[in-house]
């Protein structure tokens, strides 16, 4: 199992978000993280830009997206910034994309939010092509009508994954891309809800076993403490809990909601807990650290001996 870890802008003006996110990826290349997932949030710094820029310092790493919203722009546009990006990271993009949500795409941009598993098939008509050229890129579909040329090709072999939760989703991940993406999946709903599906549908295809990137709030603490990482999890992450696509996920496992996903507790349960997530099938686990402590001090000592002892269980876990 691949061990990777969220790298986000989240506060701070745009100097020192950069100045930060560029030594998390420095230090997460240092630690033998596998890979490092930078979330697409509707407020904040691009992702593939940050891939780009995140390419200049590492030499190794494997740097994914989670993920490019796909309505925000059209996939001709989206296939040269990823293959732009590919080519800065020196062939280590994994890019992730997904049809977003209603509160993003309708609310937020002002943009249609209907039929969004058709959208992304007829998306992918378009994208995946343009990822493998140099070459023509010629599709008519119900979405879109395309006749572009296009001269840039990928440095390195470029997987694709999508953010699939629910059947129709799954299945287009496992038949036309490289996995899938996840949040607000617990251990059971990975396990009986996403695996089978997923696995079902590449094998149909004749495609390789797919990823399943788990995406998981974790924060090393003492037992007494695990309540106040779980309640900090819903305060701080627990927004995204009000779409129906992640609702109709968590119903799929035993989770009520972020906290109840959230990794907490000393080096041996947060070990455990990622090995419940690997016999499940997730393939990969992308921490989101999450530290607790009542002052910055406390926040940064926390978020820093979590992220160590993440370090020394990649290399246990693989």
């Amino acid at each position: 199992m691949r061990i990777g870890v969220m790298i986000g802008p989240e506060k701070g003006d745009a100097a020192r978000k950069l100045a930060r996110m560029l030594d998390d990826i420095a230090w997460a290349e240092a630690a033998g993280l596998d890979t490092a997932w930078i979330p697409q949030v509707p407020n904040d710094f691009d992702a593939l830009v940050t891939v780009a820029l995140m390419g200049q310092v590492t030499t190794r790493i494997e740097l994914g997206t989670a993920v490019v919203p796909l309505q925000a722009q059209h996939p001709i546009a989206l296939a040269r910034q990823a293959l732009s990006a590919q080519a800065a990271a020196g062939g280590r993009l994994a890019l992730g994309v997904g049809p977003s949500h209603h509160w993003i795409v309708s609310d937020m941009l002002g943009l249609p939010y209907e039929r969004p598993a058709a959208y992304t098939s007829d998306y992918l008509d378009v994208l995946t092509p343009a990822l493998r050229g140099p070459g023509p890129v010629d599709v008519e579909n119900a979405t879109f009508t395309v006749h572009n040329p296009l001269d840039l090709g990928p440095v390195a072999p470029l997987p694709v994954l999508i953010a699939a939760l629910g059947p129709v989703m799954l299945r287009i991940a496992g038949e036309r891309t490289d996995g899938t993406v996840l949040w607000m999946a617990d251990e059971r709903a990975v396990g009986d809800h996403v695996v089978p599906r997923i696995t079902k549908a590449a094998e149909t295809a004749g495609r390789p076993r797919p990823r399943v990137v788990a995406g998981l709030p974790i924060c090393l603490c003492r037992p007494d403490e695990v309540q106040e990482a779980k309640a900090r999890a819903n305060r701080i992450l627990g927004e995204a809990e009000v779409s129906p696509n992640y609702q109709r996920l968590l119903e799929a496992g035993d989770a009520r909601d972020i906290g109840d996903i959230c990794v907490a507790g000393d080096e041996q349960a947060v070990a455990a807990g990622l090995r419940r997530y690997a016999d499940a099938g997730a393939t990969d686990i992308s921490v989101r650290l999450l530290p607790i402590g009542g002052t910055r001090d406390e926040l940064v000592a926390s978020k820093r001996r979590t992220r160590e002892m993440i370090a020394a269980l990649a290399q246990d876990l693989r």
